[in-house]
C-alpha cells in the first residue's frame, strides 16, 4: 500500500462519487481478513478469540496491523502491533485492493441505477425482448434488465427475441444483485398511460380519462370526459 493507492482513491471519489471513507474501510477489512487468514495453517480451525485489525493512513497508505484478544463475547480485551511482511504489503494488498475496488464499483453502479428507477411505478418503459421462457421474458432497459412475469403478460402475444416492448412499472425492488424491476404488459393503467402519451388532448387535460377496463387480448374500454 502506498500514496500512489491514496490517490487513486481520491480520484475514484471524484470521478464515480463513492466516498473515500468506504473503500478505505472496506480496504482495511478486507486486508484484516486475508491477514487472518494468511496466519493459519491449512488444516487450522480458526481461533476465535482472536482477530486483526488493520489501519491504513489515510494520507500515505501505509498499512499496520494490530492483534486482538477477544473474550468469550466478541469483545476485544487487548491489541498488539504485529509484523506484516514486504510480501503480504505488496503482492497480496494489491491483489486485495484490485478485488475490493471492483466490488465497491459494482456496489456503486448498483445502487445509482437503483436510484434511477426507484419510485417509478406507474412510469411505461421501452424495452428489448432478449429472453422467454414459460416462466418469465426479460426485457432489456439499456442499463438494467425487467422481468415480465407471466401473470403479467397477455396469453396471445407472442415475445420475439429483440422486439421492442412498451410495458408498465409495477415494482422495483431492491435486492443484493441490484434492483429488481417488476413490468407488466396486463396492467390497466398501461392503456392510461399509452393514451396519454399518444392523444394531445389527454396530455394537455383537454379531455380526461376516467377509468379503464381492460381484458388483455381480448377488449379494452376507457370513460372519459370533456
Amino acid at each position: 500500500m502506498n500514496a500512489e493507492l491514496i490517490q487513486a482513491l481520491k480520484e475514484l471519489e471524484r470521478e464515480k462519487g463513492i466516498a473515500f471513507e468506504t473503500i478505505l474501510h472496506g480496504l482495511e477489512e478486507a486486508l484484516a481478513s486475508a491477514y487472518k487468514s494468511s496466519m493459519r495453517g491449512p488444516d487450522e480451525e480458526e481461533d476465535e478469540t482472536r482477530d486483526i485489525r488493520v489501519y491504513l493512513d489515510p494520507d500515505s497508505g501505509e498499512m499496520n496491523a494490530f492483534l486482538q484478544h477477544l473474550d468469550e463475547d466478541g469483545a476485544v480485551v487487548s491489541e498488539e502491533p504485529v509484523e506484516v511482511s514486504d510480501d503480504f504489503k505488496g503482492r497480496i494488498a494489491a491483489q486485495t485492493a484490485k478485488q475490493v475496488i471492483l466490488q465497491k464499483l459494482r456496489d456503486a453502479e448498483r445502487e445509482m441505477t437503483y436510484e434511477e428507477f426507484a419510485g417509478r411505478e406507474g412510469d411505461v418503459v421501452t424495452g428489448i425482448v432478449q429472453q422467454d421462457s414459460h416462466r418469465y421474458t426479460l426485457l432489456d432497459l439499456g442499463k438494467v434488465e425487467a422481468l415480465l412475469p407471466v401473470q403479467e403478460q397477455v396469453p396471445s402475444e407472442p415475445y420475439r427475441h429483440g422486439e421492442r416492448l412498451k410495458a408498465y412499472i409495477v415494482e422495483v425492488r431492491k435486492t443484493s444483485k441490484g434492483p429488481q424491476i417488476i413490468v407488466s404488459r396486463t396492467h390497466p393503467n398501461l392503456l392510461r398511460k399509452l393514451f396519454e402519451m399518444e392523444v394531445p388532448e389527454i396530455a394537455e387535460g383537454i379531455v380526461e380519462i376516467k377509468s379503464v377496463a381492460r381484458e388483455p387480448g381480448h377488449r379494452s374500454k376507457i370513460a372519459v370526459s370533456s
